[in-house]
C-alpha cells in the first residue's frame, strides 16, 4: 500500500532527524491531521453512511491535502504530493448510477475500495499526527 510506505518513510525521516519540521510544517501537519480526522470517521461510522456521503468525505480528505500542499514546501510538499497522487483514483469514482448519458469516465468503486481508501486516509492522518509529536 503506497500510503503505508509513505507514512512509514515520513515517520522514519522525522525519527532519524533527516527531516526536521519547522514551525510552519508543524502547524500545517497538525491542521491537516485534524481536518483529515474530521473528514473520515471510524470504520464503523463510515460503513453506516450512504455511498454518496462516503465519497464526499473522501473527496473532502483530498481537498484537505491539496489545500495543505499549496502552503508548504520541501519535504512536507513532497510527502503530501505523493500522498495526494496515491489517492487520486478517488477523483474518478462515482457513487450514483448514470442517469442518461456518459459519466466522464467515472466508475463505481467496490466497497473494498471505499474501505481501503478510508483506511489510507486514517493512516495518513495518524502519520501527520505522529510527526508533529516526534
Amino acid at each position: 500500500m503506497v500510503i503505508e510506505e509513505l507514512a512509514d518513510e515520513a515517520e522514519r525521516q522525522v525519527r532519524d532527524q533527516v527531516w526536521i519540521l519547522g514551525a510552519a510544517d508543524l502547524a500545517a501537519a497538525t491542521k491537516a491531521a485534524d481536518n483529515l480526522h474530521d473528514a473520515i470517521s471510524s470504520r464503523l461510522v463510515q460503513e453506516e453512511l450512504p455511498l454518496v456521503q462516503r465519497l464526499a468525505h473522501l473527496r473532502e480528505a483530498l481537498a484537505v491535502l491539496a489545500v495543505t500542499l499549496a502552503h508548504v514546501h520541501g519535504r512536507m510538499a513532497w510527502f503530501l504530493g505523493a500522498a495526494t497522487t496515491a489517492l487520486t483514483p478517488i477523483l474518478n469514482w462515482r457513487a450514483l448510477p448514470p442517469d442518461d448519458g456518459p459519466t466522464f469516465g467515472a466508475v463505481q468503486p467496490t466497497l473494498q475500495q471505499y474501505e481501503e481508501a478510508e483506511d489510507a486516509v486514517r493512516r495518513l492522518q495518524k502519520a501527520l499526527a505522529a510527526i508533529t509529536t516526534a
